[in-house]
């Protein structure tokens, strides 16, 4: 697998990118124009805005679609501090300076916990929530407990950082080792990283910023009582891969499924039930990170009937 040269590459997707200052920071953000309501999409922790890249096109069609970088991610200022409340405000202001007076909100992992906040406390500015892999309360202890002993480390080797190629296979290899077409996640991969005059990389995110997200993700609980708009949460079979790849890491991946996630995710759905009357509950093949791109037509198919549902009141 080989990535084009930063000279050479250059991002094909349809989309503009720009800047808003909001809540006191500069947040970048990208647009990929559409007429309607408006779509925004929020990314997960360590991410940014262009993992969605290969899922926005489908919906620009009926829906102005916006994603963004969360603070100390991606092109915005890494200022702390990196808790649920202030990325909050940051959405809202990120509202704010693009003129959205309300949008349906789609939040991928740690992005469902600004969302359900959202929803809360702004209720007015917000249409319907989709939770993608997002419906899980990440401040559960239960979680702070698994993630003690998670079967591959969040953080790249040395080894992985000595090319842009390396560590797109490091990206692939561990989170979408189902995915052949490496080119729809190269963007996204690309701002993940610095490249270097020498050609290594190094991670666009801070180590002192990589961990207080981490720190913060575990430690904010989840309140969904307050929320009352539409709701749909979409789960993945799995959190790691456990049928692609090197069979030692796979039976690694899987005995950590059977014994953490499993259980955990099966408690968030039943707490999601309970605390979310109409929420609508779909699963689909894939993995945390790799379902978008995995199983694309079966989460556009959900996400499309739900939002259209909302948006003819039903």
């Amino acid at each position: 697998m080989k990535t084009q040269s930063s000279a050479a590459w250059s991002d094909t997707v349809a989309h503009k990118s720009g800047f808003v200052t909001a809540n006191g920071i500069r947040l970048h953000y990208l647009d990929w124009g559409g007429l309607g309501p408006v779509l925004i999409l929020i990314h997960g922790g360590l991410d940014n805005a262009h993992i969605f890249d290969d899922l926005a096109p489908a919906f620009s069609g009926h829906f102005r679609v916006i994603a963004y970088d969360l603070r100390g991610h991606g092109h915005s200022d890494a200022k702390g501090p990196f808790d649920t409340t202030t990325r909050t405000e940051d959405l809202r202001g990120l509202m704010d300076s693009l003129g959205i007076a309300k949008a349906h909100l789609a939040g991928w992992s740690l992005g469902g916990s600004d969302i359900t906040v959202m929803a809360g406390t702004h209720p007015e500015r917000v249409d319907s929530i989709v939770y993608l892999e997002g419906a899980y309360d990440w401040g559960d202890p239960a979680l702070a407990d698994a993630f003690k002993s998670l079967p591959i480390h969040f953080q790249a080797q040395a080894s992985a950082m000595s090319s842009l190629d390396a560590y797109q296979e490091y990206q692939k290899t561990i989170w979408l080792p189902a995915l052949s077409d490496t080119s729809r996640f190269e963007a996204y991969v690309r701002d993940l990283v610095v490249i270097q005059s020498d050609g290594t990389v190094r991670p666009r995110m801070t180590d002192s910023v990589t961990q207080e997200v981490l720190r913060t993700t575990l430690t904010d609980q989840r309140d969904y009582t307050k929320v009352r708009t539409p709701a749909l949460a979409i789960y993945a079979d799995t959190f790691f891969d456990v049928r692609n790849g090197d069979p030692a890491q796979l039976a690694k991946n899987l005995d950590w499924e059977q014994k953490y996630m499993a259980p955990f995710r099966a408690a968030s759905i039943e707490r999601v039930r309970r605390e979310l009357p109409s929420v609508e509950i779909v699963k689909v093949p894939g993995t945390h990170k790799g379902f978008v791109f995995t199983s694309r037509e079966e989460v556009v198919s959900a996400m499309q009937s739900f939002l259209g549902g909302t948006e003819k009141g039903l």
